[in-house]
């Protein structure tokens, strides 16, 4: 093999291997980023377009990381009237790191009075969490997300 082969092959494996390296710098330093200021922390909050007054409770305080978790979703219109027998679907995330939730939450129970029992929520690590319950009823759809710090 020549010396400008072998130069050649090397080159070959390193560009790789350069990127490879910039990536995961790029996300570990993503990681590391503090939380955004003014992170806003409430656990009752008006949807984005603001259809719903949502409340999210959870029957373990404070939350923990690694257990499976339950919450009670409570949906009001905007005037404070229980929303009944909406669809809510649960997604969630760790907007730092760029991956969802590890398990799929999902509704369990209708509780009436616009509360709803959602079960399956699980965080596996400490950090910025968020947690968005999309609801869908007569009065149309939206989303509320919530931020949980672990």
């Amino acid at each position: 093999m020549t010396r400008r082969q072998i130069l050649k092959s090397r080159l070959l494996w390193a560009a790789p291997l350069a990127l490879i390296t910039m990536v995961g710098l790029g996300a570990a330093a993503k990681m590391r980023s503090p939380l955004p200021e003014n992170l806003d922390l409430s656990l009752t909050r008006y949807s984005d377009a603001g259809l719903y007054q949502t409340r999210l409770d959870t029957d373990m305080n404070p939350v923990s990381i690694g257990a499976m978790h339950a919450f009670i979703v409570t949906l009001r219109t905007r005037d404070g009237r229980p929303v009944e027998k909406a669809a809510l679907t649960i997604d969630g995330g760790m907007p730092q790191h760029g991956h969802g939730l590890p398990t799929t939450p999902r509704v369990t129970a209708d509780l009436g009075g616009g509360r709803y029992r959602v079960e399956g929520i699980k965080f596996n690590m400490p950090g910025w969490w968020t947690v968005t319950v999309h609801a869908t009823s007569g009065a149309g759809g939206d989303e509320t997300t919530f931020n949980l710090k672990l």
